[in-house]
């Protein structure tokens, strides 16, 4: 039943079956085949596994990225962001990346943040001469920030999965989301050497401060959201309501960008996008509990504490399996998936569960923006107007500049544990 169950998921997923439907019909499958269970318990488990207050979360946050890329913040994100790195060699590129970085600490959302950030600078960065494929890979690659510098929908999901505190994940993530930060912005500067790009204007103290306090509002939301959590004032699923309250307020009343016409359209986007991720949880849920019902983590746990004995090797190989996964599979049924397999034999080596989840995040962050499936690609291509194939050789760079920081994240835990006090 082991083999019917993993082996129909990947063949369903290789004949392009969306996830939703490969995850449920190989449950269900070997749940009719291996006579587990009454077919019955597969409707109640999928409604089981979306009816959690945490997960209330994620569509809220996918409303807030939404509001905020149409009310005027992502633009002005820009514009301080511009400020501050678009005066050096590479600034444009920089400017893509660190607007990122402000974008991601709002919205949790990778698909969000490549959406709004691109949709402004890829266009920008194409005009000044980087080139579409360069401009779109760029853009993607900083949109997995998204996912990886709290609030982030995966790190949500991680600990509902994991049983793990959402604050802690989000704790975890703060210094590892700098790391790549810093990463990906030394390869821009490094590029646009190579290039020659030219250098924009000089920028002065009043231009920072100008640009500061236009977008000051926007930059204040990150602390909004976080200082509640982490201050006991509000959960993370009460937090990304009030992201959604102060995007409307700000959007719309104070920069009166948003216009009333517009939020119904918002709202149906926000809510496609919510069913298609709390679909892919439902059905990963069922899957999961077969999982669970065929002692799949023992064996895999038993067989693998047999053969390797060393913590580090386990990383190593969890690190290349996710990394391969991450390519076919969206980052939440990823986890929904490997997290019940997987921590199990973590524990086992004494890694902690916080820091291994924060390997398995960064890891399939990497996954939006590689080919097959990435879906920070899938956007990034539309707005630069050009094809995968034209992406994929640009993006090489970055994928290695991800596996370069993944390796110092995944033996440097104090980097994910520094602010959480475990």
């Amino acid at each position: 039943m082991i083999a019917l169950l993993f082996g129909l998921l990947l063949l369903l997923l290789l004949i392009g079956v969306p996830v939703t439907f490969a995850l449920g019909l190989a449950a269900v499958v070997t749940i009719w085949q291996g006579d587990i269970m009454p077919l019955l318990i597969a409707p109640q488990e999928m409604i089981r596994s979306v009816n959690s207050f945490p997960l209330l979360a994620i569509p809220f946050f996918i409303l807030a990225g939404n509001l905020m890329q149409s009310g005027g913040i992502s633009k002005r994100l820009v514009d301080f962001s511009k400020t501050l790195v678009g005066s050096t060699t590479g600034g444009l590129a920089m400017v893509a990346i660190v607007t990122s970085a402000f974008f991601a600490a709002i919205s949790g959302s990778g698909a969000a943040t490549t959406a709004a950030v691109g949709a402004i600078l890829i266009p920008a960065m194409a005009a000044q001469g980087y080139g579409k494929p360069y401009a779109a890979a760029n853009q993607a690659a900083a949109g997995a920030l998204g996912v990886i510098i709290p609030p982030s929908i995966p790190m949500i999901l991680y600990a509902i999965a994991a049983n793990q505190s959402v604050g802690d994940m989000f704790m975890a993530g703060v210094l590892p989301g700098l790391v790549v930060v810093a990463s990906l912005l030394i390869y821009a500067r490094l590029h646009a050497s190579n290039l020659d790009m030219p250098v924009e204007g000089v920028v002065g103290v009043r231009d920072v401060l100008s640009a500061g306090r236009s977008a000051i509002l926007a930059l204040l939301m990150p602390t909004l959201i976080l200082g509640g959590i982490y201050g006991g004032i509000v959960t993370p699923t009460e937090a990304a309501v009030v992201a959604v309250v102060y995007s409307l307020l700000v959007g719309g009343v104070i920069y009166r960008e948003l216009p009333l016409r517009e939020i119904p359209a918002i709202m149906r986007d926000s809510a496609i996008t919510s069913a298609v991720v709390l679909s892919i949880i439902a059905a990963a849920g069922l899957y999961g509990r077969i999982i669970l019902s065929l002692q799949v983590p023992t064996v895999i746990s038993e067989f693998v504490v047999g053969a390797i004995d060393s913590p580090w090797m386990f990383i190593l190989l969890v690190n290349i399996l996710l990394l391969f996964v991450g390519m076919f599979l969206e980052a939440a049924a990823a986890i929904l998936i490997f997290t019940p397999i997987l921590l199990p034999i973590a524990l086992n080596f004494g890694i902690d569960p916080v820091h291994f989840g924060v390997i398995m995040v960064v890891n399939l962050a990497m996954g939006m923006f590689t080919p097959p499936v990435g879906l920070n690609l899938f956007i990034a291509s539309q707005i630069a107007g050009i094809g995968i194939p034209q992406i994929a050789r640009a993006v090489i760079p970055f994928v290695i500049i991800l596996v370069v920081d993944l390796v110092i994240i995944s033996f440097l835990p104090w980097l994910s544990l520094v602010f959480t006090g475990r």
